[in-house]
């Protein structure tokens, strides 16, 4: 889940410098001031993320890689206008680390008080993964002759896997949580 469903992300930001200066059309220089746009909607979306999740785990996770999905799938739309290319990646950047919270969260739930420190570290690594997953992708898609132009819809499937992967988790506990509403006589 956390591999693909953050990992989405890394096969546009890895290349986001090349589309911003070849699709956008935005000089060199413009670039790390934009991101400073994406990376201010990190730290609101970090904070989202967290209390999304404090508000209910399953709809967090829902709806956290389901929006990081449209979000990628809307800035492949947009990503040769100027402003909403920018307004995007504010947009993406609060996307994609609203899934952070949840993915933790979910791990550290499923892992229980004795597994927790180190169902933690191998999400982390899981992150780092997905980081690597998705230039990986990015690369292939750009070696492959689709282009700078289809990163952003490579990263939404990438995304969406880690959708499936959470609702399919979601799914195997509701026997569970069904047994405790109904325990047997």
């Amino acid at each position: 889940m956390t591999v693909f469903g953050f990992g989405g992300l890394f096969a546009v930001f890895t290349y986001v410098q090349p589309i911003l200066t070849r699709l956008t059309g935005f000089s060199d220089a413009a670039v790390s001031p934009i991101l400073l746009v994406f990376g201010a909607g990190l730290a609101i979306g970090n904070v989202a993320g967290g209390r999304l999740a404090d508000k209910g785990l399953a709809r967090a996770l829902l709806v956290s890689l389901g929006g990081l999905a449209a979000v990628l799938v809307a800035l492949a739309a947009v990503v040769s206008i100027k402003a909403l290319a920018v307004a995007l990646l504010f947009v993406l950047g609060i996307a994609s680390f609203a899934t952070v919270a949840p993915l933790q969260l979910r791990v550290l739930e499923a892992a229980g008080a004795e597994g927790r420190t180190l169902a933690s570290s191998l999400n982390i690594a899981a992150f780092n993964l997905g980081n690597a997953l998705g230039a990986w992708a990015g690369g292939v898609t750009i070696d492959r002759g689709l282009g700078l132009g289809a990163l952003p819809l490579v990263a939404a499937v990438i995304t969406a896997i880690g959708l499936l992967l959470a609702l399919w988790s979601l799914r195997l506990d509701r026997p569970a949580v069904l047994a405790a509403q109904c325990p047997a006589e």
